[in-house]
């Protein structure tokens, strides 16, 4: 691992000077790859397409070992300097919008328009640039790099792609950083992971007429309580902790008493044991509801029962602030003028953080808006773009290491 005093070397060697003009210069290019990435839909656990054209990218830019693995993760090596050790750079693959959304990119001045444009079709199209940048310099890297397009970042994908990276994947037990690239402004350095605890919770009873059977068990009356029960809930401002009740459904007609009602619910929070918390309480508010349904109502044609089904899990947890890969991206966004913030979020770079492995979440440079919506758009001006492109290369090295000869 380098260190912030050895930014300045990487900074000023004749390598990343090649490569950060490369960037510059080669600017257009990177655009045409980020319209061509958006243009290819890739709805959530529909990634096939869209993943076998970054797969002939990677072939193209002449990276080593591409393929995809059993989940469908695209990775490509970049060889340092053979010691094994490999730093990854990841962009997830998957967007939110469903099946049939027009992805057609559509230009206005130095603004691209399109659902996915910048979540994540710009981290994809970073990465190749910071491959043919690292090839125009000559750049050789102490460390592997593993480049990763990755699936199943978004909602209830579940990050399943990152996840069987680090639990099942052949590159496992070599990774020593993580770098995703995922967002817009550089100065936003994601090192605390939100957790995330996921749950549709179904309620069952036997269901009757409304009026003659009145008096029976009532499923929406328990999922009434729960709701009820967590509008008392208290939680922390620090760390942040969240809930909500988001999805609702069940019944089958207004004079009915319904045999099945439902919710979804999001659990949140910056710390892994509020989170477990959070989820503890919510397991009591349910419990507490089918047997106070079950025992202010009549059962003789059945009960109330519960079923939690957990429909998404991800690890809280934080990446030391005065970690090498901290360190390297703050001195480098330092370097090329940004003004470096942690924050939080729900990245792929959970995954890592929970299993101990610095990890960190870096846009990839320029501003844009209304991400997950029809008209989230990216502004490509060239100088800021290729601007927060350099200075994440520069923390790519400060992590990944150059070679001693060329720093």
């Amino acid at each position: 691992m380098r260190t912030t005093y050895e930014i300045g070397e990487i900074l000023s060697s004749a390598a990343f000077s090649s490569a950060a003009n490369d960037l510059r210069e080669n600017h257009d290019r990177f655009v045409e790859d980020i319209v061509r990435i958006a243009e290819i839909p890739a709805p959530p656990f529909e990634e096939d397409e869209r993943a076998a054209a970054y797969e002939g990218m990677f072939r193209e830019h002449g990276l080593e070992e591409v393929g995809r693995d059993a989940i469908g993760n695209v990775t490509g090596i970049r060889r340092g300097r053979a010691n094994g050790r490999a730093v990854v750079l990841a962009a997830h693959l998957d967007t939110v919008f469903p099946k049939g959304t027009d992805c057609t990119v559509r230009r206005e001045g130095t603004k691209l328009f399109a659902p996915g444009i910048g979540d994540d079709s710009r981290g994809l199209a970073a990465l190749l640039a910071f491959v043919r940048a690292l090839d125009a310099g000559g750049v050789e890297t102490e460390a592997d790099l593993l480049f990763v397009g990755d699936v199943g970042e978004e909602g209830k994908g579940d990050l399943r792609g990152v996840r069987h990276l680090f639990t099942e994947g052949q590159y496992r037990d070599r990774i020593d950083a993580f770098f995703t690239i995922d967002g817009l402004q550089v100065e936003e350095v994601t090192t605390i992971a939100v957790g995330s605890h996921r749950y549709r919770v179904a309620f069952r009873g036997p269901g009757g007429h409304s009026f003659s059977a009145f008096g029976i068990v009532n499923p929406a009356h328990a999922l009434g309580d729960v709701l009820a029960g967590m509008a008392k809930l208290e939680v922390p401002d620090k760390p942040r902790t969240t809930y909500c009740a988001s999805v609702f459904g069940g019944g089958t007609s207004i004079n009915a008493i319904p045999e099945e009602v439902w919710v979804e619910i999001d659990l949140r929070s910056e710390s892994q044991e509020e989170l477990d918390r959070l989820d503890g309480a919510l397991h009591a508010l349910v419990e507490a509801a089918v047997t106070t349904e079950n025992a202010r109502r009549k059962t003789e044609v059945g009960a109330i029962t519960a079923d939690l089904q957990r429909i998404g899990q991800r690890p809280a947890g934080k990446t030391d602030h005065q970690s090498p890969i901290v360190q390297a991206t703050f001195a480098a966004l330092a370097a090329f003028g940004f003004e470096a913030r942690e924050r939080a979020g729900s990245t792929d770079a959970n995954i890592p953080i929970s299993l101990g492995i610095p990890a960190i979440c870096l846009g990839s440079g320029g501003t844009g808006g209304r991400a997950h919506s029809l008209e989230e758009w990216i502004d490509v001006e060239p100088e800021l773009s290729a601007r927060g492109l350099s200075a994440g290369l520069a923390a790519i090295l400060g992590t990944a290491g150059l070679r001693s000869d060329q720093s």
